[in-house]
């Protein structure tokens, strides 16, 4: 059984050049942006941008392909302007996903500005209409937060909550990213209490929620409510809990991607962080 394992590798030149350079770093599983992250600007894949995004991933061993969607969007927004063009955006990266055959898009529950118990509604209602408005086998992956400001998503109940509002027939294509800095910025101890964790997850979610993790040590301490990557085994998590992750028969099969800081040679530093990985699942 292979390991799902890899990073968020850069698709400059457009998406087909993305399969080779995680192959590169001996990956199993990427992730993407679809388009830029940081704008509005929206486009849209033809056939031939689909085929050799696929032949890439054929040639280069790459089993699980993931798409980060853009930063700017949300989906929890009391802003309606605001609101209806994140929906908008998010409708499009469905697409974008479903034309080119990606297994997960992983999305950031929104901001509520307003107070939490609308934001959620909002959050699920967006999340409903862009569903039913983009049909697809893609796998939408609702990413945990550290829990800053108003963002919603910090707790595995959160979470639940807002997947739960959503009408049952689209369920089947929710689940679950679960962020290592994320969650022990949140207050989900993973050093000291990484079972107790793990059973909170699967008594509020279900162990069939989760499909993807992103793997990043965290610059800031347990409980800091801030969301600051750092490289694996040099922040406050340390390696111990990357060991028992990267050995944990319950995780073998989810998909597992850094996004640690990249330093000053992309490739270079996640190949170590990736074989720092593949250490311990060997051990």
């Amino acid at each position: 059984m292979s390991l799902l394992l890899g990073a968020h590798v850069s698709a400059a030149g457009g998406t087909p050049a993305a399969p080779a350079r995680a192959g590169a770093i001996k990956a199993t599983a990427m992730q993407i942006f679809t388009k830029q992250g940081n704008r509005w600007a929206e486009r849209e894949c033809d056939d031939l941008e689909r085929d050799d995004f696929r032949a890439g991933l054929a040639k280069h061993g790459v089993e699980v392909t993931i798409a980060h969607d853009s930063y700017l969007i949300n989906l929890a927004s009391p802003d309606e302007a605001l609101r209806r063009k994140s929906i908008e955006s998010f409708v499009c990266e469905l697409e974008r996903c479903a034309a080119l055959g990606l297994t997960y898009l992983v999305s950031h529950p929104g901001n509520f500005m307003d107070d939490r118990e609308s934001g959620i509604a909002r959050n699920a209602d967006a999340i409903s209409e862009a569903l039913a408005r983009a049909p697809g086998d893609t796998v939408l992956c609702m990413e945990t937060t550290a829990g800053s400001g108003t963002s919603l998503g910090a707790t595995f109940e959160e979470l639940a909550d807002i997947i739960g509002r959503v009408p049952e027939r689209y369920r089947s294509r929710i689940g679950v990213c679960v962020d290592t800095c994320h969650i022990y910025s949140a207050g989900y101890d993973l050093v000291g209490a990484y079972d107790d964790v793990w059973a909170r997850f699967e008594s509020a979610l279900g162990w069939e929620r989760l499909r993807v993790m992103h793997l990043n040590d965290s610059k800031t301490p347990f409980n800091s409510r801030r969301d600051r990557h750092e490289l694996i085994g040099f922040g406050s998590l340390g390696e111990a809990p990357f060991r028992r992750i990267m050995t944990d028969p319950r995780l073998a099969r989810v998909a597992k991607v850094l996004e640690t800081p990249k330093l000053d040679n992309d490739m270079l530093t996640d190949s170590c962080m990736l074989h720092l990985l593949r250490g311990f699942a060997a051990s």
